[in-house]
């Protein structure tokens, strides 16, 4: 396993969570409640969509956690190894999400 092969996939998950949370900040803004401009519908379609804006950035803020955690992993020497146990985790479990800290065993909970 290369480390920095992965190292290099988290830094370009971890830019592609930037490059999102930029394209997310309109929808997060805050709603304005006019409602001599808007009718009731639209306001209430206006705070749907900055609530749902406001949860996929966190769900973003929580993945960017996940790649830091494993590239502080990488910089351990301890990246590829499952946090609960210490086997090894497969490289294409790893491919499919580099983030991933815990073998599959683990992740069911057997």
């Amino acid at each position: 396993m290369n480390p920095e092969h992965f190292r290099s996939l988290i830094l370009e998950r971890l830019a592609a969570l930037d490059a999102d949370d930029e394209a997310g900040k309109q929808g997060q803004a805050i709603v304005k409640l006019d409602q001599t401009s808007v009718g009731r519908l639209s306001r209430m379609d206006a705070l749907q969509h900055q609530a749902m804006a406001q949860a996929t950035a966190r769900r973003r803020e929580v993945e960017r956690m996940r790649l830091n955690a494993a590239l502080d992993r990488i910089a351990n020497d301890e990246f590829g190894y499952c946090t609960d146990c210490g086997e090894d985790i497969p490289v294409p479990r790893l491919e499919a999400d580099p983030g991933i800290a815990r073998c599959a065993e683990c992740t069911r909970g057997a």
